[in-house]
């Protein structure tokens, strides 16, 4: 179990993301148009998954947004924005703010992503619900970086994952 903080007290998550070096667990989400996308999907292309509590949140938005700015300008990669949210609301959220470079995408139909990547809370107000993170992936599915965000109120190191992704 990992443990970070909401508004400074201490909330666990299932354990510790998938650690540079590591492959990506495979997964089955739910895009706006509830269409299934699995690993194998967007097999071939660097990966970043955007993770985070919920797209109806002050910072969850600012990350989606952020990385959607970013990712026209990266090359063969995909972005990857995960949440329990269901996709009407990711639809809804995306559609309001323009959002068209990042794939926004639920856990509606097959729940098991934060336990694949241990991002789930176990504790807290947002038990439940997954936890702030990014990984990136390159090409062959193998993990070059990992941000468990310590506080769910912070927002990732953005040019930090960017930077991984260039350097994948």
């Amino acid at each position: 179990m990992a443990t970070i903080t909401f508004k400074g007290n201490p909330v666990h998550t299932l354990g510790e993301l998938p650690a540079p070096g590591s492959r990506l667990p495979d997964f089955r989400l739910t895009d706006t148009d509830l269409n299934d996308i699995t690993l194998n999907d967007v097999k071939g292309k660097k990966l970043v998954l955007n993770i985070f509590p919920s797209v109806d949140t002050g910072v969850c938005a600012a990350s989606v947004r952020t990385f959607n700015r970013a990712a026209g300008n990266l090359d063969n990669t995909e972005v990857l924005c995960i949440s329990e949210d269901l996709p009407f609301a990711h639809k809804r959220f995306c559609g309001t703010e323009g959002i068209k470079d990042v794939k926004s995408l639920s856990t509606m139909k097959k729940r098991d992503f934060g336990k694949a990547y241990n991002a789930s809370m176990t504790s807290g107000p947002l038990e439940g619900l997954l936890s702030r993170a990014v990984i990136v992936a390159d090409e062959n599915g193998k993990v070059v970086y990992a941000e468990q965000v310590p506080e769910i109120g912070q927002e990732p190191d953005y040019s930090a994952a960017l930077e991984a992704v260039k350097n994948a």
